[in-house]
């Protein structure tokens, strides 16, 4: 590893944002340390923001759910495959850096959400925590957005689905557990790797692979559903793991496994590859040209029904892996339903209204 490498970060420099002429480097400024986390080289800020809306319905076949709430953007986590990075050019950042330390926070999202349980038009349906960044990274702590949301959603009886690689989700087991006993809620925690010095160079701000098994141990037993995303799948990086990650998620209480294939889409090509030779210089054309192979030749594929999963013989092989692991270590039904019958239009106190 480089003298020059940047600790507690995945990516190591900022992409130029598509949609502006200029680039610049704004000031770090202070930070705000994380005792759960490596203290990051380039600092932290919080932006908070007050949008006009919160709830996104993403049309796309490839994408399990249809509304989605994400109370920040960019992530602390630094996961440097993250397909979310690309996202922060709408906002004048780069996919790079500054989507890792640049963090803006929607002060607003409890309130916006109500006002959508609240409207007339509102149907009710399966509100995804989170489908671009995670809804635990470490601002969560600071700012519980994501704990006052789980509230409303409990008072209002709407049903949630998680995803999330951080414990910090045990803190609102409270809630889930109301949540899971009338059937609104289930918990997807993402399982990329076992190695830990993988896991320390490509998702530098998470918790260990072993605590993620602990999490879900815990919410398992406190009758919690939960599934593990073994996502994404990098051949020539974590492609091997995928049996045992299933069988581990299995035996912590995990009842049902997806994955996705890694696709390098804008940005996030030259950051990974940037990545990749600095930390694994040895195999970096291998694992590019691996990934190449399962997507037509290219680091990316957006076309609908191939993007996630790839094709060709690597992703072949990848898709029969993670079969075969989830027939032998998972035969069971899968998740519950969510209800969505329960839900409660009217008659109900707002959380934010004086008493």
């Amino acid at each position: 590893m480089e003298d020059d490498y940047v600790r507690g970060r995945g990516a190591q420099l900022n992409t130029r944002n598509r949609f502006q002429k200029l680039h610049i480097e704004l000031d770090p400024g202070p930070n705000v340390p994380d005792e759960d986390f490596p203290e990051p080289t380039v600092q932290t800020r919080f932006f908070k923001e007050l949008p006009k809306k919160i709830v996104s319905r993403p049309h796309s076949p490839d994408i399990g759910f249809v509304a989605s709430v994400n109370p920040y953007m960019g992530c602390e986590h630094g996961c440097i495959y993250c397909y979310a990075r690309n996202s922060h050019e709408y906002w004048g950042y780069s996919a790079g850096l500054d989507f890792e330390s640049k963090i803006l926070v929607k002060m607003n999202a409890p309130e916006l959400l109500e006002k959508e349980f609240l409207s007339k038009k509102y149907q009710p349906e399966v509100i995804h925590l989170s489908g671009n960044t995670d809804c635990y990274q470490p601002a969560e702590r600071r700012f519980r957005l994501t704990r006052r949301i789980l509230e409303l959603c409990l008072l209002y009886r709407n049903p949630v689905s998680i995803i999330t690689k951080n414990a910090l989700v045990l803190r609102d087991k409270d809630l889930l557990q109301q949540l899971a006993a009338q059937h609104l809620v289930v918990v997807l925690v993402t399982l990329t790797t076992l190695d830990e010095p993988l896991r320390q160079v490509m998702e530098p701000r998470t918790v260990t692979g072993r605590r993620r098994l602990q999490v879900m141990k815990e919410l398992a037993s406190a009758g919690i559903p939960v599934g593990v995303m073994t996502a994404p799948i990098i051949p020539g990086l974590n492609a091997k793991e995928i049996p045992k990650l299933v069988e581990e998620a299995a035996n912590n209480g995990a009842v049902w496994a997806g994955y996705t294939l890694v696709r390098l889409n804008g940005a996030i090509g030259p950051l990974f590859e940037d990545w990749l030779r600095k930390n694994f210089a040895d195999r970096a054309d291998k694992v590019l040209n691996q990934i190449r192979d399962c997507h037509g030749g290219q680091l990316s594929d957006s076309r609908f029904g191939t993007r996630m999963s790839g094709e060709g013989k690597m992703a072949e092989q990848i898709r029969q892996l993670h079969r075969i692991a989830v027939r032998k270590y998972l035969p069971t039904e899968g998740f519950p339903p969510l209800d969505t019958s329960r839900f409660l239009r009217k008659g109900q106190l707002s959380l934010f209204d004086d008493p």
